[in-house]
């Protein structure tokens, strides 16, 4: 089983043992349909069975079956959920772990580097590209900039504009 990361359990919400998710995903709303939560540790991955999640303030309340009153829910704060990946991603998403490590090439230049981070400012994602002489390139995740995805051969095609590379 592959999980990825959705975010951290920051605090426990009201009297019932309900926890306070901090996501650490774009669409914190997808956590409402979401049955089994996990956590890891040295063993594996433990599932958590979510017996209700509704959104407060931009966080996921989250009510799991066993956590019954607030002293039990507040010894999972710190720890950090994940969820089964999901191999139906809509055409063109992908996750931001799958993006790491990609090779990033132009038509007229070849390889031009690795995606070393994604960073996520708000309007759209921005790859940082790092070159073979260790310099930092910022290519922003937009279809005028990035042309194809190739999961397959793990690469990246991209159009450069004059500056980006310096």
């Amino acid at each position: 089983m592959e999980c990825i990361e959705v975010g951290k359990i920051v605090n426990t919400h009201g009297v019932r043992g309900e926890i306070k998710l901090n996501p650490a995903i774009d669409y914190v709303e997808e956590l409402t349909e979401v049955d089994t939560f996990y956590l890891k540790d040295k063993s594996g991955y433990i599932p958590l069975y979510a017996e209700r999640v509704r959104i407060h303030k931009n966080c996921a309340i989250i009510k799991v079956r066993g956590i019954d009153d607030m002293s039990t829910a507040e010894t999972y704060r710190g720890r950090t959920l994940f969820v089964e990946k999901s191999e139906d991603l809509p055409e063109g998403e992908f996750y931001i772990e799958d993006i790491i490590g990609l090779t990033v090439s132009t038509e007229d230049e070849g390889v031009i580097g690795t995606v070393s981070d994604v960073l996520r400012t708000g309007a759209h994602d921005v790859y940082e590209v790092t070159t073979p002489d260790g310099r930092k390139a910022l290519i922003p995740a937009v279809s005028q900039f990035v042309n194809d995805i190739d999961m397959d051969e793990k690469i990246m095609y991209v159009t450069l504009i004059e500056g980006m590379l310096e």
